[in-house]
């Protein structure tokens, strides 16, 4: 072929070829199409992956299996469909749940895939539909759009092929970037120049790389080099650009965007875990009642043959064992009864057939007993669950009045996980902040200036005569007409105003106003301050830039760029004034600046540190500003370094920094600027109330280092107190090395011995013999958890790693290592991440923490991945293109809302559906073991105590509203308390309400109330009352006793463990009872009259007119519950918890004393604090690396544009 063969020797592809306007050759290649789905089913995947969803709860497993025993001859003692057309019904609650839900996501995809973008179709560009956007087509986006696929640029309504994108939602970076379309393409301009446009891409194939593009461009026989300059990615928008030619080269799920994503998983709560857990154990025991029951069914049949053995051998009535231990002694009645041969006699039973029966007896005894396991747990849950979703949805403290946004729980089914948070892994860019830069402050010639004066910072005069404080922007202007610092002013100005790479241009809407394009948003916040302040800047030439200062024009040459870059920390520009003298001037870090002032001629410095270190406080982003005359000779010869280095072939860049350092020397400060990244509002209250909380976070951005650790120190997410490890090593070897330095240099001042420190000293020798092919297979084994809580005393620390040293850490032989690094720390930032980097950061965390909870908050298209990863996704809701809250899992409008989700919705939701599964499990425990204790006294026949219909509306209707009432309105804390007491929130994260020692406590709770409650009401029923035919009240009546019983002894305990009462508590606790009362009666009159639970027809007399009816309801559920009372009156009196001391302090509305100790810690750290102030002040300039200096200086703003 022309460009070579696009695939290797083994058939495999190895690049992508595709024909420019030849859609027949393109088709042949098979290309995916542009449809995308977010959606967690479709049709064909909805059955399996539902079922396998449902049947992971192993209460809904329990109750296939039993449904299908169900239908097995004459086993089951109860009807056959009695157990299928419940789970039926549950399963189906829940496909309609599922489907309702995934319905949004997939009408959200319609919705993207339906949008309109112009496309080649002849000569003429035409409306089509996302979806139907194939590989080769040449397509027009216009200002304001998304690219519908990964397009190459072709030309632009620009200059040069120029134009400007907005990458938020793939990198988080709100600054405009610049794209440029080659040369050789830069001319056609029209729709008849692209449909004559004939060549060949051969590209790269699909990846997942957001920064890297290989390709070239066969055109007239001349074949070019594609770079990602001219690459443009599904997910950014073209900004402050009329429009763009692109030829459409990736598309559908086979664009980087969609590569970065994850398929939507299946999430499941920490508390559906224990439940599933303890659902085991119940098993079991149903396994050893049938099991026992099945025994004494055995020993009936065949209890007359063993006796006579027994007394053969003249063993008498006691059984021994072997190693003569009595076993149990039977008394000679029971003996002479078991002796019976009833069932040989008269059912005709043979003995010999008993063994074989025992397996079928186990089954039938298993169905008897199987609602021990509660099926209707599953369904209290869910609507608990619903209603839980509800109240956060309707909560106006978590509204958002701005933009109209409420909280949003798109999936219920999580809403205890946000009690129980441990990690919380949250995006910047409009997470954290709101997209906005601000010049705020500026120092010059050691005075401070300030847009708005805070009173505490208001000029004032001492008995000295000496004035001191901020000046305001109105008293720069007049110092800048009239006084001793006027030339400062001035040059200061002036620098702002002509060393940048802005562009400035003329608004489309305001033909008057100028709109800055900028590489950097602090750049073009700089340059909005310097047309503030009087000086405009209005154009950009290859060679110059004009600003307007008092309606005048003065133009400067630009004689050389020398960019900005991380090492560097600066950028300056050489240049020319109008009046020809040559000037550099430089802006940047003020620990790179401070050190290059010449030794004489600065009497501004240490005036400037002064407000530095206010500005840096203020969690102002700063830089110092400084200038030096260069003469024409001096100029020259540097001239002359700097093109040799700039036509250096290799290590150009050090080469070109080394010219640089030649000449930014002996330099005179002038003063410094400060701007405001504005944060979110409340978001540093909101990160420390978390991080007391127990809560650690993590910062996971696509923004630079800089941005990131200042941002991190505004948002005090990063505290004074904190030593930060700062990760920047570009090899594996280099960042292992680190990794295992600073870990061992930490653990160095820590005892590890129990300390729960992950990974074990066997994995961590093998990983020094990585080499060895053997062992590297070893070493994808799993270690040992890291413990998600460990008390140390060490120095609170923070770690900084970019982007690809993260790279090399989340590998096989250092990801443990770094992980263990990072779980010691107080907080993380990890810098220029991909989105699937932050996926992985995330799962590394969820998988490696033991029992750790994770929670991801994110706006942008970037963030997906990340959010599906954790147990809990939070999309920022309100925000352009809405990519993050599509997919999230919860959706709020603002970072700080987290607080009270998290700490009050989270903590509610968390209690209340401990309390409904312990309490759901108690319940039917507790009925449910009634008829074990039945079955003893009725000869193991599979008897049941209770009538069908009755039993069967014990979970629906009668026992249906105290959990309710517990799981959606319960308050074991008020809201207020719950926020003033942040520290409340780990007993979420430490499983206090729902754990294994809860629910044994509560089961055997359950068999000591339903002994008590059978046993007491059979001694208080005695022999009975007497039927209205003169029959002594049978066991039906004596079942409705004791139902009536279990019910009142319910109730009473749910009032005891509930903490606050609405009027649905009381009904439901109180008004159950009630029910009770009176829809029973009328039932067992008119049930038998329509041939429904005719076996209790002629109850109500002997049960309401017995004595020992009323006074057994009355004592019995007294006596069982006042052990309950007893312990719990005990425990809050002799050993509290942490939330009974504050639900006191609640009740009596008691002083809080707590020492407020924040004056006294702040002066004795006042020397620490300074000194790190110093290393690490609030610089931040966040321009790119990408070299796009050198396009804007070929930019040209009084070039006209071409209309396309």
């Amino acid at each position: 072929m022309l460009l070579g063969d696009d695939t290797a020797d083994t058939g495999a592809a190895v690049n992508r070829i595709i024909h420019i306007n030849d859609p027949i050759k393109n088709e042949t290649k098979k290309f995916r199409h542009n449809s995308i789905s977010t959606g967690k089913y479709n049709m064909l995947t909805f059955v399996p992956k539902f079922l396998f969803e449902q049947f992971s709860k192993y209460a809904n497993l329990f109750f296939l299996f039993i449904a299908v025993i169900q239908q097995i001859g004459d086993l089951s003692p109860t009807n056959k469909y009695g157990t299928v057309m419940p789970l039926t019904i549950v399963l189906l609650v829940s496909a309609a749940k599922e489907i309702m839900e995934d319905l949004k996501r997939h009408q959200q995809d319609a919705i993207v895939n339906a949008r309109q973008v112009l496309t080649l179709s002849g000569n003429t560009f035409i409306l089509k539909p996302w979806r139907d956007v194939v590989v080769g087509d040449i397509v027009r986006i216009e200002n304001g759009q998304y690219f519908p696929a990964d397009l190459v640029l072709v030309s632009s309504s620009e200059p040069d092929a120029l134009c400007y994108i907005e990458t938020s939602n793939l990198d988080g970076e709100t600054n405009l970037k610049i794209r440029q379309g080659l040369s050789e393409t830069a001319a056609y301009l029209t729709p008849d120049h692209v449909a004559a446009l004939e060549g060949v891409i051969k590209s790269e194939l699909p990846n997942n790389s957001l920064y890297t593009f290989e390709a070239t461009l066969r055109l007239h026989d001349k074949e070019i080099p594609l770079n990602p300059d001219q690459l443009l990615l599904r997910g950014a928008m073209l900004r402050n650009t009329r429009w763009v030619y692109g030829i459409t080269v990736f598309t559908g799920h086979e664009t980087k965007l969609m590569k970065n994503a994850t398929a939507t998983p299946i999430k499941r709560t920490h508390v559906d875990s224990f439940v599933n857990q303890h659902i085991i154990y119940l098993f079991f025991i149903l396994v050893a009642m049938s099991f026992i029951c099945a025994l004494g069914t055995l020993g009936r049949q065949v209890g007359h043959c063993l006796l006579m053995c027994m007394r053969a051998h003249g063993l008498g009535y006691p059984l021994l064992l072997a190693d003569g231990m009595a076993w149990q002694a039977w008394h000679a009645d029971s003996w002479r009864q078991l002796g019976n041969p009833f069932e040989e006699k008269i059912l005709e039973i043979p003995k010999s057939e008993a063994w074989g029966r025992f397996p079928g007896n186990v089954i039938t005894f298993t169905i008897l007993f199987n609602n021990l396991i509660p099926m209707s747990l599953i369904v209290t849950m869910e609507i608990v669950k619903y209603f839980l979703g509800m109240l956060i949805n309707s909560d106006v403290d978590l509204y958002y009045d701005v933009n109209d946004t409420p909280a949003t729980a798109r999936t219920s089914s999580l809403v205890e996980e946000l009690g129980q948070i441990d990690y919380i892994f949250s995006d910047k860019t409009g997470t954290l902040t709101c997209n906005i830069m601000e010049f705020k402050m500026l120092s010059i010639a050691g005075l401070a200036y300030c847009e708005v004066v805070p009173d505490n910072r208001k000029l004032t005069t001492d008995e000295h005569g000496k004035t001191t404080g901020w000046y305001s922007f109105d008293r720069l202007r007049d110092h800048e007409r009239n006084s001793p610092t006027s030339n400062t002013i001035k040059e200061f100005l002036q620098l702002l105003a002509v060393c940048h790479t802005v562009i400035p241009e003329m608004s489309e809407d305001d033909p008057g106003k100028i709109v800055f394009q900028a590489s950097s948003p602090d750049e073009a916040a700089l340059v909005k301050g310097a047309q503030t302040l009087g000086y405009l800047f209005t154009t950009r030439k290859p060679r110059s830039v004009t600003y307007v200062n008092y309606g005048k024009e003065y133009e400067w040459e630009v004689l050389q760029i020398n960019e900005f870059n991380s090492t560097r920390k600066r950028m300056s520009a050489l240049v020319r004034s109008p009046d020809g003298q040559i000037k550099l001037y430089i802006k940047g870090a003020d620990t790179v600046i401070l050190e290059r002032l010449a030794k004489s001629g600065n009497p501004y410095v240490d005036q400037t540190c002064v407000h530095l270190e206010e500005y840096a406080n203020d969690g102002l982003r700063t830089l110092c500003i400084a200038y030096r005359d260069v003469s024409e000779q001096e100029y020259q010869e540097w001239a002359q370094v700097y093109e040799k280095a700039a036509t250096t072939i290799s290590n150009r860049g050090a080469e070109l920094d080394r010219a640089a350092e030649l000449i930014e020397t002996n330099l005179i400060l002038l003063g410094a600027t400060a701007i405001e990244d504005k944060l979110q509002d409340e978001v540093p209250d909101t990160i420390h109330t978390l991080a007391t909380a127990g809560i650690k976070i993590w910062v996971l951005t696509g923004d630079r280092q800089e941005t990131a650790i200042n941002i991190g120190y505004s948002c005090k997410l990063i505290t004074e107190e904190m030593s930060m490890i700062v990760c920047n090593e570009t090899t594996h070897y280099a960042t292992k090395e680190f990794l295992e330095q600073k870990l061992a240099a930490v653990k160095g001042g820590l005892n590890t011995d129990g300390a729960g420190g992950g990974v074990s000293s066997f994995w961590g020798g093998l990983r020094y013999l990585d080499g060895v092919p053997y062992v590297r297979h070893l070493l994808k084994e799993k270690p040992n958890k890291i413990k998600k809580s460990v008390d140390t005393d060490l120095e609170p620390l923070a770690l900084v790693i970019d982007g690809k040293s993260l790279g090399y850490a989340l590998e096989d032989d250092i990801k443990y290592t770094f992980l263990e690094l990072a779980t010691l720390c107080k907080a993380v930032i990890c810098c220029r991440v991909s989105p699937l980097q932050k996926a992985l950061v995330v799962k590394l965390v969820r998988k490696n923490v033991d029992g750790a909870v994770t929670l991801a908050i994110g706006d942008g298209a970037n963030d997906v991945s990340m959010i599906q990863a954790a147990h809990v996704g939070i999309g920022i809701s309100g925000q352009e293109g809405l990519q993050a809250a599509r997919a999230a899992d919860f959706a709020i409008a603002q970072f700080r809302f987290l607080r009270k989700l998290l700490l009050v919705h989270g903590g509610w939701a968390y209690s209340r559906m401990a309390k409904v599964v312990l309490y759901s499990f108690y319940k039917n425990i507790t009925l449910y073991l009634i008829q074990l204790w039945f079955t003893f006294d009725n000869g193991f026949s599979g008897q049941t105590l209770f009538e069908t219909w009755t039993q069967s509306s014990y979970n629906i209707v009668f026992a249906f509203f105290q959990p309710m009432a517990i799981g959606v309105f319960d308050q074991y804390l008020s809201a207020r308390m719950l926020d003033r007491y942040p520290q409340l929130y780990r007993l979420g994260q430490t499983n206090e309400f729902y754990n294994s020692y809860t629910f044994w406590s509560w089961i055997i709770n359950s068999f000591f109330h339903s002994l008590v409650m059978y046993y007491g009401m059979a001694g208080v029923y005695d022999e009975g009352g007497m039927m209205p035919d003169g029959r002594v009240a049978n066991n039906w009546a004596f079942g409705e006793m004791i139902y009536t019983t279990d019910l009142i002894t319910i109730s009473i305990k749910a009032a005891l463990i509930v903490d606050s009462w609405v009027n649905f508590t009381f009904f439901g606790v109180l008004g159950s009872i009630a029910l009770w009362f009176a829809l029973f009666p009328i039932y067992a009159v008119v049930g038998p009259m329509v041939h429904v639970g005719t076996e209790l027809e002629g109850v109500n007399r002997p049960m309401f007119a017995s004595a020992p009816f009323w006074f057994g309801i009355i004592i019995v559920p007294v006596m069982c519950n006042m052990r309950d009372f007893i312990w719990k009156y005990s425990k809050r009196l002799i050993k509290p918890r942490s939330y009974h001391i504050v639900q006191e302090i609640n009740k009596y509305n008691i002083p809080d004393h707590r020492p407020r100790m924040e004056w006294f810690r702040k002066a004795i750290q006042k020397v620490r604090v300074v000194q790190r102030q110093k290393r690490n002040r609030g610089f931040a300039f966040s321009q790119g690396e990408t070299g796009q200096a050198q396009l804007i200086r070929i930019y040209d703003t009084t070039r006209r544009k071409p209309r396309g």
